[in-house]
Formats: C-alpha cells, structure tokens, sequence
C-alpha cells in the first residue's frame, strides 16, 4: 500500500499539516476542554421492578451526565419519586430504590448545559396539573425556549426551575385537549434535537424530535417495554433490542395497550454525528451500526488519509481506544497503551493555584514512559475543541520521552457550536474557527496533525448506505448546516435542555 503526503502544506482532503514545532507554552483555560456529556434517559413500562431496572439502566448511562440522577414511578394511581446531586450510585441506595414502588417509571442522568447546576433542575422534572400528575424527562435542547418562555411568562405562566424542559410541561398545561393530543401540540412548538419521556399517572409518552437528533431506542423484557438512550442500558437488565424511535414519532403505553402515533412528520434525518465519535458507549448500537465497530472504521480511514510513518500507535483514552486499533491494524504500526486514565479522579478536583491547574491534566491521564520512550507516537484522539488539553497530552508524551508525536483526530474540525444538546464553548473559543490547520499543530506542539475528511467519517459510520442526506447524520458542528434554526428573534441559545 502507498500513500502520498505532502508536508508544509495545508490539505483539504486530508486536512494534514506536517511541520517542526515546539512550543513550551503552557496555555490557558480549562484543565479538560473536550466536550462534555449529554443526558440520558431511560423508561420502563409494564413490570413491577421499574425502579430497579431504571437505576440499573442509568447506571449504564451514567456517561452521558454526572452531575444529578433521578427516578419517578407510577403504579396507576400515585406518583412516587427521587432526586439528587451526584452519581446515580450515590443519589440511591437499596432503602430509596425499594421506595419507589409502581410498574411505570422514567429515569434521568443529567450534565446541565442550560439551567442551573442545582436540585430543582434534576430531572425528571414532576409537577401537578389538572389532570393529575406528570413527570418529564428528556435529552436534547429546545433551540427556541427563550422565545417560548418569554410568550407563556407574559401569559401568566410562573415557572420553577431554568430548565429548558419546563415550557413543554406549561405547554400542555394551558392545552384543553387530552393528554395525548395536547401533547402532540406542544412538541410541534418545540424547535430543536430531543428526546422525551413523560409519565402521567397511568401513562407512559415517548417521543423524539423530527430530525431525530438526539439517540432513542426501544427494548422488551418479557411483556415489558423499555426505552433508553443508549442501547447498552437494555443489555445491562437483559433486554431485548427492537428498534431505534423514528423522528416525529410519538409512542402512547397504557391499560389499553402499545399504540404507535407520532406527532409530526419526519424531517431529514440527522441523528448527531458527535454520538458516533465521542458520546456513545462503544458496546451501544445507534441505527444499526455498533459504535465500536464505527471508531475502528474511523481509525482506518484516518490512516488511508494522512498516513505517517511512526513507531507505535495510542489512543487518547476512553472514546479514541477504537479508532487507535483502527490505525494500527490498517497500517501495521504496533498499537500500544501509552496513555492511561486515572478513573479514580472525581469529577471535580480542586485547582487554587495555576500551578496547580497545569498539573490537573496529569491526575487524569498518565503517559506510560516504558511504552513512548525514544518512539515516534501517533496519538489518536476523537477532537479538538480549544486545543488546551491537546496540548498538554501531547506535551505529557514528550515529557515521557517520545521523540515525535503526530497527532491524528477522527472528525472533522470542530468549528462550530451544538444547539442541539451538546455543551460546546462560543464559536470564538472552537481553536478550529479561527486558527488554521498549521496554526494548530503549532498551538498543541505537535509535529504534525491531520483531521477526518467529512466523507471519511460518513463512510466510516455506514451512512453512505442510508441514502439520506449527509449519511443521516447532523454535521453542524463541523460544517455550519443545521437542519433546524437555531436564530429567534437574533437570540442564538447553545446548550442543553436536560
């Protein structure tokens, strides 16, 4: 196999630059900036250990937000629910989860992009209306809350918490249809990616946004119905996979059954790309394509693009470990552990001095100086978002003795903010939207470094074989064309409902 790089240039296909550069600057900003989690959530209908099956199912999202975690449950009559600050093994014990009896539950593992960091923010959200209770519990963002909020505030709506998620809840409210076509109203007013379960007293409604931005998926166990983000939260109680939720569809579970429904029809599909490089477990499945699978497929397109000839290969650890064996077994360089993760950190750690930040990087990962001494080091990783961290885990290869480190990231430039549910800085803060390829390389101190071609990632996940447009995926992030507005009234919103 041969490949053809020119170096000292800047590539659009691959996006290469390969220069010398060192830079002992220690930079600025936060420890961490790649992109922080989404929410998930997780639903059960019909059997009588649903608070059981949500914890340990959100125990399996508990990557997508660390931040809170919560369960309400129904039993046909009465509403029963708990929430807290932390992980889902601190927020319940077996006394909590015993509590919480009823055959009917909705659960919610939350990392705030939009509301506060507070309890009153946790979700699911409960509240009572006329027609008795509703919990709500949702992944995503509603792009025009602001304006929706502002409307149904000058109407007298008084709201509780600065979650996103409320307005759908006062939206219903002030509907006098039923529950279901109410509803079915108040999301057709929603712009945005998201994915919800709410809960009434006798009712389970499960629904996903019409481009299908944010991941839904449906499993059975026995009679029961079972919805998650991820379907690695189904494996996790033994439950059968059925299908991912379609965009626009709105599914009704009650006394009187399982009714397919849906809310609006489809639009282009556009299920976030973000999910395939970073978010998602690498034991999940989104339509059809195992993740793991996806990020080797990743990791092998990088090598065909930008080619460079080194002494071993590693991956940033955990999301950048799939497409690192990729990389390796396309191009035969030995792939090896040079980077590992310290899972015993927390997920906060306190910084008083900048001496002390500078050193943060460090209590999370650890270059192995066995493994990196004297080799040259390609250096996987899923995306740069400032650039700050990258620099740092370039920099710990080199303190540890690699003599080159080219580094390789499986997506495209992150150029652009998420309003769809991702926490994503100001456009002016992506190092990608205002420093060239070389610039980069220059600012992380890397001797080279090369970015996934968008058709590359496309081809990578399968899309290509969808026929829809872009793969079926969301690109905004990194190309600027998002399937919704995202513009109200000159009020642009980045962030998360959840």
């Amino acid at each position: 196999m041969s490949y053809e790089i020119k170096t000292g240039n800047k590539q659009e296909t691959p996006i290469l630059w390969t220069g010398d550069f060192y830079n002992e600057g220690t930079g600025s900003g936060d420890i961490f900036d790649t992109l922080k989690e989404e929410c998930g959530v997780f639903g059960v209908f019909g059997h009588p250990e649903a608070a059981s099956m949500s914890y340990y199912g959100l125990h399996a999202l508990q990557h997508r937000g660390e931040e809170s975690a919560g369960i309400c449950v129904a039993d046909g009559r009465d509403f029963n629910y708990h929430r807290g600050m932390g992980l889902v093994k601190e927020v319940f014990d077996k006394d909590k989860i015993a509590s919480l009896i009823g055959n009917m539950s909705i659960g919610h593992v939350r990392y705030s992009t939009s509301g506060d960091s507070r309890l009153t923010n946790a979700q699911p959200l409960v509240f009572k209306y006329r027609d008795g209770d509703l919990a709500i519990a949702t992944n995503g963002n509603i792009v025009n809350e602001p304006l929706i909020r502002k409307q149904l505030e000058q109407g007298g709506s008084i709201f509780q918490t600065t979650s996103d998620t409320e307005v759908l809840a006062h939206l219903i409210a002030r509907s006098q249809k039923d529950f279901v076509e109410a509803t079915k109203d108040a999301l057709k007013q929603l712009v945005g990616g998201f994915a919800f379960l709410l809960m009434t007293n006798d009712k389970l409604i499960v629904a996903s946004d019409t481009h299908g931005l944010r991941p839904l998926v449906m499993g059975r166990v026995g009679e029961a119905y079972v919805f998650a983000s991820e379907s690695c939260a189904l494996e996790v109680i033994g439950a059968q996979f059925v299908r991912d939720i379609e965009p626009g569809e709105l599914l009704v579970l009650d006394q009187n059954g399982f009714k397919e429904d849906r809310f609006a029809e489809p639009q282009r599909k556009a299920l976030c790309a973000m999910e395939y490089i970073y978010f998602a477990r690498p034991d999940s499945d989104l339509n059809g394509s195992n993740l793991h699978s996806a990020r080797k497929r990743m990791g092998s397109r990088m090598a065909l693009e930008a080619f460079v000839d080194a002494d071993i290969v590693t991956g940033v650890p955990d999301s950048s470990i799939s497409a690192a064996i990729g990389f390796a077994e396309q191009t035969g360089i030995p792939y090896e552990l040079g980077l590992i993760k310290n899972k015993y950190t927390g997920r906060t750690f306190i910084q008083p001095s900048q001496e002390l930040r500078e050193q943060g990087v460090k209590m999370k990962l650890s270059a192995v100086r066995r493994v990196v001494e004297g080799q040259r080091v390609v250096m996987i990783d899923d995306s740069i978002v400032r650039g700050t961290t990258s620099r740092r885990i370039v920099n710990l290869l080199r303190e540890a003795g690699a003599t080159e480190v080219h580094v390789r990231i499986t997506s495209p430039p992150f150029k652009n903010p998420c309003f769809y549910g991702i926490d994503t800085p100001d456009r002016r803060e992506l190092i990608a939207s205002y420093k060239t390829i070389a610039e980069m390389c220059e600012e992380i101190n890397a001797d080279s470094l090369a970015f996934l071609s968008p058709e590359g990632l496309i081809q990578s996940i399968g899309g290509y074989n969808s026929g829809d447009y872009k793969g079926g995926l969301c690109l905004s992030c990194f190309d600027n064309d998002y399937p919704t507005q995202v513009d109200f009234g000159g009020e642009e919103k980045d962030g998360c409902s959840c």
